[in-house]
């Protein structure tokens, strides 16, 4: 039982890595944390379905929540790696102009990051990146030393072993049934192993992702009314097997294109030196329980996509791998969202920390994130 009567300060609903982070952020900060996973283990859906790229942060229009967020997660996600071994690499990544007509975009690139304080990019003429990374087609490229690349599942398994050695109470297998108010703040039922439960708390963090706007309507919000309405978008993975996996160098990116969802089909290397392509983009609608399998009738978009920058690989190179599904707040062809973090009061839920549209780079940000969350609810 906290001072104020409550049995928690801080009830957080939803365990992937921004859940985790906030119920470890507010554990060393003294406050009492209870961390509510519906799925029997934590990180089941998109921190664990996603790049496990850690990201720079060039892309992100400067003052943004995406841009500062990235930019101060990325440095504490790389100092909390080392401290706790958690694999981790700073590989870099090149961002590749396939034609002179893409240098523009790259240029606007680098313009963004400097803005944002992205340390260390320069571009490379097409000699220099020929040198360097000859497998690469392209006639130009931008450097980013500061990306890199992190297993997921021991990043998320850090943060829980750190969270319980700070004191904070994480439930797996407990879903999240109803919010309501209380004298002095929320009480939030849910059901695990032992049946329906509830528990008192000052505050709550939504923190559920694919779920945020479910838990919204718990607390009385109405998602659409405030434009924060949920744009499932799946992107599917394919590995790249044989000779031309031994043949990519590392983190490709092509150079963005406005009118396409996301960073466009990418190279994927991860710490244990698995390949991958994607993700691509394909809007699907709201479910509680998502297809992850891969469309093979989409393999010839994806090979073509990287074909023009892999001018080596084959069809036969690359099988279907995985998929995961962004929490998005932009439909398609809409202008791309920042996220949204805000104590709600002035919508009628104070003390409701409402965490919504955390897609990329949500899994870079997620230490610096997960301050915020804690911030606006106790500073």
């Amino acid at each position: 039982m906290t001072a104020s009567g409550m049995d928690f300060d801080l009830t957080v609903i939803g365990g992937g890595a921004v859940g985790l982070a906030t119920a470890m952020r507010a554990a060393e900060r003294g406050k009492s944390a209870l961390l509510l996973e519906r799925h029997p283990a934590f990180g089941r859906e998109t921190s664990s379905r996603n790049s496990e790229v850690v990201h720079g942060g060039a892309y992100y229009a400067p003052g943004s929540l995406k841009a500062r967020l990235c930019v101060r997660g990325r440095r504490e996600l790389y100092a909390f790696a080392e401290a706790h071994g958690v694999p981790c690499v700073k590989a870099g990544k090149i961002i590749v102009a396939v034609e002179e007509s893409e240098i523009a975009a790259l240029e606007r690139i680098l313009e963004n990051g400097r803005e944002n304080g992205v340390e260390g990019l320069a571009f490379l003429e097409k000699g220099e990146l020929r040198g360097r990374w000859p497998e690469v087609a392209a006639v130009g490229a931008l450097w980013s030393p500061e990306t890199g690349v992190v297993n997921a599942h021991r990043f998320m398994d850090a943060m829980r072993s750190v969270a319980e050695g700070a004191g904070a109470v994480l439930l797996p297998g407990a879903e999240a049934l109803a919010l309501e108010t209380v004298a002095g703040g929320w009480r939030a039922s849910f059901r695990d192993a032992e049946g329906v439960q509830s528990v008192d708390s000052a505050f709550v963090v939504n923190a559920a992702g694919l779920g945020a706007q479910a838990v919204m309507a718990m607390a009385g919000l109405d998602p659409d009314a405030l434009g924060l309405a949920l744009h499932p978008c799946k992107g599917s993975y394919w590995s790249v097997q044989g000779e031309a996996r031994r043949r990519i160098p590392g983190l490709v990116y092509p150079a963005p294109e406005e009118h396409l969802v996301g960073l466009g089909v990418h190279t994927v290397v991860d710490v244990s030196g698995g390949v991958k392509l994607g993700p691509d983009a394909e809007y699907v609608p709201p479910a509680r329980e998502y297809d992850y399998a891969v469309d093979e009738r989409r393999k010839e978009a994806f090979w073509r996509s990287a074909r023009r920058y892999l001018p080596f690989l084959e069809p036969g190179d690359i099988h279907p791998d995985m998929a995961g599904i962004r929490p998005k707040l932009s439909g398609s062809g809409e202008r791309e969202r920042d996220f949204h973090i805000r104590e709600e009061t002035e919508v009628g839920a104070p003390g409701f920390v409402n965490l919504a549209g955390i897609e990329s780079p949500g899994l870079t940000a997620c230490l610096a994130i997960g301050s915020m969350a804690v911030e606006a609810a106790f500073f």
